[in-house]
């Protein structure tokens, strides 16, 4: 895994108060992390600052998107994402990062690195199930989705006739919305 240096934010040269940063995350930025599963990214990641005398607030914001392939239909398509996370940073002896939402770092430090908290912000962002939205609305041509629905089972009248009348009023709750 990379340093990432160009996710190294120098916080001693700086006055209290916010302070704003910008960074751009391609998909060389995953790559980096041994993640494959983008084909394509393109976001803009915010980072907001909050400098006092004893502690650092970072408030992280993401948005853009990342090219994937539907677990349906193996068609890549552009999944718009949008994320956020805070972080405290706090200064103590030694560096400490086993809370999710507080980071210790030892006093003597100057800057601070948030390669590893963007890039589990953004890959959590994605969502597990992706699913291309000419899928969703049913606009979709495609071999696979065509052979889906050939082997999908067909409700015959000897299927009917075999079920016990019992779990027919479960089935009802498949399809009531």
């Amino acid at each position: 895994m990379m340093q990432h240096k160009e996710f190294s934010v120098p916080f001693s040269g700086l006055k209290q108060g916010k302070h704003e940063f910008k960074f751009e995350v391609d998909n060389s930025f995953f790559e980096s992390f041994g993640y494959e599963e983008f084909n394509a990214a393109a976001i803009t990641l915010h980072l907001e600052l909050d400098k006092r005398s004893t502690m650092l607030e970072l408030e992280l914001r993401a948005e853009g998107s990342v090219n994937v392939d539907c677990d349906l239909s193996s068609e890549p398509y552009d999944q718009p994402i949008e994320a956020s996370l805070e972080l405290v940073v706090k200064f103590g002896e030694e560096y400490n990062d086993e809370d999710d939402e507080i980071l210790i770092i030892p006093h003597g430090e100057h800057q601070i690195n948030i390669a590893q908290y963007a890039y589990e912000m953004l890959v959590l962002a994605v969502p597990a199930k992706r699913i291309h939205p000419k899928v969703e609305d049913g606009s979709m041509k495609s071999e696979l989705l065509e052979k889906l629905e050939e082997l999908q089972p067909k409700e015959t009248k000897e299927n009917k006739e075999d079920t016990d009348p019992r779990w027919d009023a479960l089935k009802n709750f498949l399809t009531d919305k």
